[in-house]
């Protein structure tokens, strides 16, 4: 189980490193330098099959792996920022408990619970912003009070 944990660690450290490299300037120019000296070698290599290979291979590869660094790092950032705002939500009297959690709820939940706070704001003084009242469009106002009541 440590051994276990000990990778896992391991991992995680790493392709934080990655993540953190392929974002840099460094990283930017490294790609730069290597295109440009690919482009260079062409007419060493007559523009041959294989030289074209060669860069497909390559691009194909870092783009399979950067998918999968690029989804870490969002889901750990999306996580982060969750804890962060679940903890703001449970400091904050009066706020409903369902919503500290509410990132659990299924899409027609989260539709319902949107379609709520927009009537809520309808009933405010101040104008909805128009991509708040875009978004709803499609949602029935009626049964957000079958699910969500105050």
């Amino acid at each position: 189980m440590n051994e276990h944990k000990s990778w896992a660690r391991s991992v995680e450290r790493f392709s934080t490193q990655m993540s953190d490299w392929a974002g840099s300037t460094a990283a930017f120019v490294c790609s730069l330098l290597l295109v440009f000296a690919w482009t260079a070698t062409g007419p060493l290599f007559r523009f041959s099959d294989t030289w074209q290979l060669v860069i497909n291979t390559i691009t194909n590869v870092v783009t399979f792996v950067m998918v999968f660094l690029i989804q870490r790092a969002q889901n750990k950032d999306s996580l982060a920022m969750q804890i962060k705002l679940s903890e703001l939500l449970a400091v904050v009297r009066g706020v409903d408990d369902r919503i500290v959690a509410v990132e659990e709820l299924s899409e027609e939940e989260l539709r319902l619970l949107h379609a709520r706070y927009l009537q809520l704001a309808r009933r405010g003084e101040r104008p909805l912003p128009s991509a708040l009242e875009a978004s709803s469009a499609t949602e029935p106002p009626d049964t957000t009070t079958r699910s969500f009541k105050s």
